[in-house]
Protein backbone atom coordinates (compact mmCIF):
# COMPACT_ATOMS: atom_id res chain seq x y z
CA UNK A 1 0.00 0.00 0.00
CA UNK A 2 1.51 3.45 -0.53
CA UNK A 3 0.54 6.42 0.98
CA UNK A 4 0.47 9.84 -0.64
CA UNK A 5 0.64 12.79 1.12
CA UNK A 6 -1.43 15.95 0.23
CA UNK A 7 0.87 19.14 -0.75
CA UNK A 8 -0.07 21.98 0.95
CA UNK A 9 -0.81 24.52 -1.62
CA UNK A 10 -1.18 28.42 -1.52
CA UNK A 11 -4.07 30.31 -3.27
CA UNK A 12 -1.33 32.18 -5.14
CA UNK A 13 0.12 28.69 -6.53
CA UNK A 14 -0.34 28.32 -10.19
CA UNK A 15 -1.10 32.13 -10.96
CA UNK A 16 0.60 33.98 -13.35
CA UNK A 17 3.57 36.15 -11.68
CA UNK A 18 2.96 39.61 -10.41
CA UNK A 19 4.14 41.87 -12.38
CA UNK A 20 7.97 42.43 -11.33
CA UNK A 21 7.89 46.21 -10.29
CA UNK A 22 9.59 48.20 -7.65
CA UNK A 23 6.97 50.47 -7.34
CA UNK A 24 3.94 47.91 -6.23
CA UNK A 25 4.43 43.95 -5.32
CA UNK A 26 1.30 41.43 -4.39
CA UNK A 27 2.44 38.46 -2.24
CA UNK A 28 0.72 35.70 -0.37
CA UNK A 29 0.90 35.75 3.13
CA UNK A 30 1.05 32.15 4.15
CA UNK A 31 -1.11 30.13 6.03
CA UNK A 32 -2.61 31.81 9.07
CA UNK A 33 -5.14 30.75 11.64
CA UNK A 34 -8.69 32.95 11.35
CA UNK A 35 -11.62 33.15 13.20
CA UNK A 36 -14.53 35.19 12.62
CA UNK A 37 -16.02 36.44 16.12
CA UNK A 38 -19.28 37.66 16.95
CA UNK A 39 -20.23 38.59 20.37
CA UNK A 40 -21.18 41.69 22.91
CA UNK A 41 -18.90 43.86 24.23
CA UNK A 42 -18.38 42.20 27.29
CA UNK A 43 -17.34 39.61 25.20
CA UNK A 44 -14.78 41.35 23.43
CA UNK A 45 -12.81 42.45 26.22
CA UNK A 46 -12.77 39.19 27.14
CA UNK A 47 -11.56 37.90 24.20
CA UNK A 48 -8.76 40.95 23.86
CA UNK A 49 -7.90 39.22 27.04
CA UNK A 50 -7.54 35.92 26.00
CA UNK A 51 -6.47 36.47 22.66
CA UNK A 52 -3.67 39.28 22.65
CA UNK A 53 -4.63 42.08 20.54
CA UNK A 54 -7.61 44.66 21.87
CA UNK A 55 -11.04 43.97 20.03
CA UNK A 56 -11.54 47.46 18.99
CA UNK A 57 -14.71 48.94 19.73
CA UNK A 58 -13.65 51.89 17.50
CA UNK A 59 -15.38 51.48 13.89
CA UNK A 60 -12.88 50.54 11.63
CA UNK A 61 -10.11 49.63 13.08
CA UNK A 62 -7.11 46.88 13.54
CA UNK A 63 -4.99 46.25 16.65
CA UNK A 64 -2.20 43.89 16.35
CA UNK A 65 0.44 42.61 18.73
CA UNK A 66 2.68 39.40 19.43
CA UNK A 67 1.92 38.19 15.53
CA UNK A 68 -1.73 38.71 16.18
CA UNK A 69 -4.51 40.76 14.60
CA UNK A 70 -7.74 41.73 15.86
CA UNK A 71 -9.39 43.57 12.64
CA UNK A 72 -13.17 45.33 13.82
CA UNK A 73 -15.63 44.41 11.05
CA UNK A 74 -18.88 45.33 12.31
CA UNK A 75 -20.34 46.66 16.15
CA UNK A 76 -20.21 43.11 16.96
CA UNK A 77 -17.68 41.13 14.62
CA UNK A 78 -14.28 41.00 14.51
CA UNK A 79 -11.57 38.88 12.13
CA UNK A 80 -8.99 37.31 14.50
CA UNK A 81 -5.88 36.48 12.65
CA UNK A 82 -3.08 34.69 14.02
CA UNK A 83 -0.15 32.08 12.77
CA UNK A 84 -0.32 29.14 11.31
CA UNK A 85 -1.57 26.51 14.25
CA UNK A 86 -2.40 28.73 16.85
CA UNK A 87 -5.94 27.47 16.35
CA UNK A 88 -6.15 24.74 18.98
CA UNK A 89 -4.23 27.00 21.71
CA UNK A 90 -6.29 29.79 20.74
CA UNK A 91 -9.78 27.97 21.25
CA UNK A 92 -8.72 26.40 24.77
CA UNK A 93 -7.64 29.75 26.09
CA UNK A 94 -10.75 31.38 25.30
CA UNK A 95 -12.42 28.24 26.49
CA UNK A 96 -11.01 28.50 29.55
CA UNK A 97 -11.34 32.94 30.16
CA UNK A 98 -14.97 33.41 28.31
CA UNK A 99 -17.72 34.00 30.72
CA UNK A 100 -19.51 35.57 27.70
CA UNK A 101 -21.30 33.84 25.28
CA UNK A 102 -19.71 34.32 21.79
CA UNK A 103 -20.00 32.64 17.80
CA UNK A 104 -16.82 31.69 16.81
CA UNK A 105 -15.91 30.42 13.23
CA UNK A 106 -12.52 28.84 11.86
CA UNK A 107 -12.04 30.06 8.31
CA UNK A 108 -8.88 29.48 8.14
CA UNK A 109 -9.66 27.54 5.08
CA UNK A 110 -11.77 29.61 3.39
CA UNK A 111 -10.03 32.93 3.31
CA UNK A 112 -6.17 33.70 2.51
CA UNK A 113 -4.33 36.81 2.70
CA UNK A 114 -2.25 38.79 0.43
CA UNK A 115 -0.19 41.73 0.91
CA UNK A 116 0.14 44.44 -1.70
CA UNK A 117 2.70 47.08 -0.95
CA UNK A 118 4.99 49.31 -2.69
CA UNK A 119 4.99 53.55 -3.03
CA UNK A 120 1.70 52.13 -6.15
CA UNK A 121 -0.19 50.18 -4.01
CA UNK A 122 -2.68 52.67 -3.15
CA UNK A 123 -3.08 53.41 -6.63
CA UNK A 124 -3.40 49.51 -7.80
CA UNK A 125 -6.13 49.23 -5.41
CA UNK A 126 -7.84 52.31 -5.95
CA UNK A 127 -8.15 51.01 -9.86
CA UNK A 128 -10.83 48.25 -7.99
CA UNK A 129 -11.87 49.79 -4.58
CA UNK A 130 -14.62 52.46 -4.39
CA UNK A 131 -13.10 53.69 -0.89
CA UNK A 132 -11.38 56.77 -0.66
CA UNK A 133 -7.89 55.46 -0.15
CA UNK A 134 -5.95 58.76 0.51
CA UNK A 135 -3.96 58.68 4.10
CA UNK A 136 -6.63 61.23 5.64
CA UNK A 137 -9.46 59.69 4.91
CA UNK A 138 -8.13 55.40 5.49
CA UNK A 139 -5.26 55.84 7.40
CA UNK A 140 -3.02 53.22 8.77
CA UNK A 141 -4.80 51.13 11.51
CA UNK A 142 -8.04 51.19 9.45
CA UNK A 143 -9.57 48.25 8.42
CA UNK A 144 -13.01 47.44 6.34
CA UNK A 145 -15.05 45.22 4.56
CA UNK A 146 -15.09 46.35 0.70
CA UNK A 147 -15.35 45.43 -2.80
CA UNK A 148 -12.30 44.84 -5.45
CA UNK A 149 -14.14 44.59 -8.52
CA UNK A 150 -16.84 42.16 -8.05
CA UNK A 151 -15.32 40.53 -4.84
CA UNK A 152 -15.60 40.94 -1.81
CA UNK A 153 -12.44 41.92 0.44
CA UNK A 154 -11.35 43.08 3.89
CA UNK A 155 -8.63 45.59 3.51
CA UNK A 156 -6.36 46.37 6.44
CA UNK A 157 -3.87 49.05 6.22
CA UNK A 158 -0.62 48.40 7.46
CA UNK A 159 1.69 50.93 6.62
CA UNK A 160 1.32 54.04 4.05
CA UNK A 161 2.66 52.05 1.43
CA UNK A 162 1.30 48.28 2.43
CA UNK A 163 -2.32 46.93 2.54
CA UNK A 164 -3.12 43.21 4.04
CA UNK A 165 -5.58 41.92 2.15
CA UNK A 166 -8.06 38.53 2.97
CA UNK A 167 -10.70 37.34 0.40
CA UNK A 168 -12.05 33.91 -0.07
CA UNK A 169 -9.63 31.64 -1.42
CA UNK A 170 -11.97 30.87 -4.96
CA UNK A 171 -11.78 34.88 -5.77
CA UNK A 172 -7.93 34.85 -5.34
CA UNK A 173 -7.63 34.38 -8.88
CA UNK A 174 -9.89 37.10 -10.27
CA UNK A 175 -8.54 39.63 -7.41
CA UNK A 176 -4.98 38.83 -8.23
CA UNK A 177 -5.68 39.15 -11.71
CA UNK A 178 -7.43 42.45 -11.76
CA UNK A 179 -4.28 43.94 -8.98
CA UNK A 180 -1.82 42.47 -12.02
CA UNK A 181 -3.74 44.20 -14.85
CA UNK A 182 -3.37 47.70 -12.52
CA UNK A 183 -0.20 47.09 -11.73
CA UNK A 184 0.69 46.62 -15.91
CA UNK A 185 -1.14 49.95 -16.53
CA UNK A 186 0.95 51.96 -13.66
CA UNK A 187 3.71 50.42 -15.33
CA UNK A 188 3.06 51.64 -18.52
CA UNK A 189 2.10 54.71 -17.87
Amino acid sequence: MTLEIAERRGALDGLPPFPKTPRVTLVGVGPLTRFLVRGSPAAAAQLSRAFGPVLSAEPLRANDAGGRAALWLGPDEWLLLARDGEGPAILSVIGTMLTEPISLVDVSSRNTGMLLSGSRATDVLAAGCPLDLHETAFPKGMCTRTLYGKAEIVLWRQAADRYHIECWRSFVPYVHGLMAEAAREYLAG
